[in-house]
């Protein structure tokens, strides 16, 4: 068997994430190595100033550093590393200072790809292992993140894609901000919010009508966790979960629910989710809504994955 070892890097508005793993183009196989999230906050404000913020450059770059660190000891050469930067980068006007940052300490500049060409990422990364009766085709790939969510449909290939402008992440800064426990009036502004873009992920995207609808990124498998109430964070057994649109509801309606301490003391949720976590479930209810799906499946592996293979293709 020959494999080719790479390092993959997400950085996100909410999280940046490494993978290095082994990987055989001839299977489709994929043997991690090191798989690891720090949640640095890029996008902090910047859906208000349109800056990064000084503050979360330093802590993206205190995660490079780390990372570059395990890159090294495990031997992977420049060529096969890939760095891929997401929604907000897009939107800072001071992204030069983010890409001098990164090269300075990884050796290679983060790609700032289209929303279009996330979502074909996303696709290929979830759906490589998607095989046999249990999973049909055609599938929906949503990838929830902290300033945007992508959809893309496809079968073995993407047949159509879209980013629009809603995340955790953003609908908390919007909608949320400052609230121990969302208003009516909040909730119903932010479900507003998400249906217009919806409406706009449809108008090149059909929403409904997929075999098999598949969530992606961090939201999505913290509500899984909570629905299949776990002890701890378990990747192994979040992976390929289903999730019911009736438990999303009432886990959704919880999370709205309950105060920043009580979410906190989730035993599956991660620190840096807790401020989040509630828009993010609004929003995945309403996906579910929207597509008619009965349940979710839900995949750990994702756009990161899909940067892995895409260094092996290139």
């Amino acid at each position: 068997m020959s494999t080719t070892r790479v390092a993959a890097i997400d950085c996100g508005t909410n999280s940046i994430r490494l993978l290095v793993a082994d990987l055989d183009p001839e299977t489709g196989g994929i043997t991690d190595l090191d798989r690891r999230m720090v949640i640095n906050r890029l996008g902090q404000g910047v859906d208000r100033t349109g800056r990064l913020a000084p503050e979360a450059l330093e802590r993206t770059f205190a995660a490079c550093r780390e990372y570059a660190e395990v890159i090294t000891s495990h031997g992977v050469t420049p060529e096969r590393i890939r760095f891929v930067a997401t929604s907000a980068s897009r939107d800072a006007e001071n992204s030069d200072e983010y890409t001098k940052g990164v090269r300075d300490i990884l050796g290679v500049a983060p790609e700032v790809v289209s929303g279009d060409e996330e979502a074909r990422l996303s696709f290929v990364g979830a759906t490589k292992e998607l095989t046999g009766g249990q999973f049909p085709s055609p599938y929906l790939v949503f990838d929830l993140g902290g300033g945007s969510t992508e959809f893309v449909l496809g079968t073995d290939d993407v047949q159509a894609a879209r980013s629009v402008d809603i995340g955790c992440v953003r609908l908390t800064e919007r909608h949320f901000a400052g609230a121990e426990l969302p208003t009516l009036g909040q909730i119903s502004a932010a479900r507003t919010h998400i249906r217009g873009e919806l409406d706009k992920a449809a108008e090149a995207v059909p929403l409904t009508g997929a075999a098999t609808l598949v969530g992606l990124a961090g939201t999505v498998t913290t509500v899984s966790a909570i629905a299949l109430e776990l002890p701890e964070y378990d990747s192994e057994r979040i992976h390929h979960s289903r999730i019911s649109r009736d438990q999303v509801a009432e886990i959704a309606g919880r999370l709205l629910a309950s105060t920043h301490a009580e979410r906190a003391a989730i035993p599956a949720m991660h620190p840096g989710r807790v401020d989040v976590i509630a828009a993010g479930a609004l929003e995945l209810l309403e996906i579910m809504g929207r597509t008619g799906a009965a349940e979710v499946v839900v995949s750990e592996h994702d756009i990161l994955d899909g940067i892995a293979w895409s260094i092996v293709q290139a």
